[in-house]
């Protein structure tokens, strides 16, 4: 599917409208409800959600929406379990937060799901499965599971199964912990669906799914004077289908692409994809802005995404010198970076995403903004690009096709665009996910998760 715009270029209307909001639309949100991360699973049935208090939420795909013609991208409550509490490290004094940094889907195999779930410290796999069926006509107990008087028991009876409510449970069927010094910030799954990565700022670690109390530790960047420290891991993942391939990000603006097939510590990488910087555009904050807050591997596999302070940039798996494709996000920011850093907001992470087909990109911004790009069919130059909002207006407005926003970057302002000053730096847009195979996405803003789809 490819991205249509009605917009005049000044605000007008496009073709995405809103579909659905979870969560309450209250000025009073408590920290614990803030959500932290968002995944679809693989055919985009559920939709996953972490948040700061260690829940994870699961949303289900509502059946009638699907018979809809265009179909619909609504989705219900399908179970809610905790998947994590606070803990506290004694040997370091410190406190280990319950806040979920990423879920990743399992492929599905039989008739449950798996999902892996991390906190700074300890990985989860759970078991997320459905009961409707229930016994009956035990021998040897009641049917409220009180065991019987065998005196009572008169005669043999065949227990039968009959429908019961639909029940859905989350069972934790794997913990794997104590393997990370630093705090997780990445989980990949392979393509082999066996084994998966994690990452924190100096190591990343290789787990099979079945073995819980060790792991393989393939980078390590840890210096032996950590005075000497001069970056940190910040994202990692593996290919899509070469099982031996994965990438990982630093803090230096570099993506390194490693080949476990060339040793079992992949201290060497086999490419470096790193953009020159222009000496004269260098200033105080080159270093934190230059920053990669995520990386994306495309589903194709070709090419692979990576978010810094400001933009986008898309690569070719072929060529390390420069990106194909940069795409800014909020260049307008520029200006505002002595501000940003005083208030922190210089140090947000921004996540990206692919859209289905690797013809468009989305990612997030301030004043609950979040962008989409579309890419050409060639991978080279830029077709169109527009930015939506996340906002109770939205939602007052279903099925009505949302205005797309603009941003004045001079000092005289059009009628519908909104000043640099004016921009509200709390609702930041830092999670999105987009449907494997439609046009739906999901945008996680503080404590609401918004739905939005293409009428087309």
């Amino acid at each position: 599917m490819f991205y249509r715009s009605n917009s005049d270029g000044n605000g007008g209307e496009t073709t995405w409208c809103f579909s659905q909001v979870k969560g309450t639309l209250e000025d009073d949100v408590t920290e614990a409800d803030l959500i932290s991360c968002v995944e679809f699973n693989h055919d985009g049935e559920l939709l996953a959600t972490g948040d700061k208090g260690g829940r994870v939420v699961i949303f289900q795909r509502d059946p009638a929406s699907k018979q809809c013609v265009p179909k619909k991208g609504e989705y219900n409550v399908y179970s809610t379990f905790q998947s994590h509490e606070p803990e506290f490290d004694y040997l370091k004094s410190l406190e280990i937060e319950e806040k979920i940094n990423k879920i990743r889907w399992l492929k599905r195999k039989n008739q449950a799901h798996f999902l892996l779930s991390t906190n700074d410290k300890t990985i989860k796999l759970w078991k997320v499965s459905e009961r409707d069926k229930r016994v009956t006509g035990y021998n040897t107990r009641e049917e409220g599971g009180r065991p019987r008087d065998p005196a009572r028991v008169t005669q043999l009876r065949v227990p039968t199964v009959r429908p019961a409510d639909l029940m859905v449970e989350a069972s934790p069927r794997r913990i794997f912990a104590n393997a990370h010094t630093y705090h997780i910030n990445s989980i990949s799954l392979n393509s082999d669906q066996e084994t998966y990565l994690s990452a924190d700022d100096l190591r990343i670690n290789l787990w099979h799914l079945e073995i819980t109390d060790q792991s393989f530790n393939i980078v390590d960047i840890k210096p032996a004077n950590m005075e000497e420290l001069t970056e940190v891991i910040t994202a990692a993942e593996f290919h899509p289908t070469e099982c031996n391939l994965f990438v990982y990000s630093s803090s230096k603006g570099t993506i390194r692409l490693c080949d476990m097939r060339a040793a079992a510590l992949c201290d060497r990488h086999a490419k470096l994809f790193e953009e020159p910087e222009d000496p004269h555009a260098r200033s105080f904050f080159s270093e934190i802005i230059s920053s990669i807050s995520d990386v994306k591997l495309s589903n194709s596999g070709r090419y692979m995404m990576s978010r810094d302070y400001l933009g986008l940039k898309v690569w070719d798996l072929r060529m390390e010198t420069k990106p194909v494709e940069t795409y800014p996000v909020h260049e307008y920011l520029r200006s505002k970076l002595c501000s940003l850093y005083e208030n922190d907001c210089i140090f947000d992470k921004f996540e990206c995403c692919w859209s289905g087909d690797d013809q468009r990109l989305m990612t997030g911004s301030y004043n609950g903004f979040f962008r989409i790009f579309e890419r050409s069919g060639g991978g080279g130059g830029r077709r169109g690009e527009l930015t939506l909002e996340a906002s109770r207006e939205a939602a007052a407005r279903p099925r009505q096709p949302l205005r797309a926003r603009r941003v004045a970057t001079t000092a005289k302002r059009k009628k519908d665009e909104i000043s640099v000053d004016c921009l509200d730096f709390n609702k930041k847009i830092l999670h999105t996910a987009w449907h494997p195979h439609e046009s739906v996405i999901a945008v996680a803003a503080t404590n609401n998760l918004f739905l939005f789809q293409d009428k087309f």
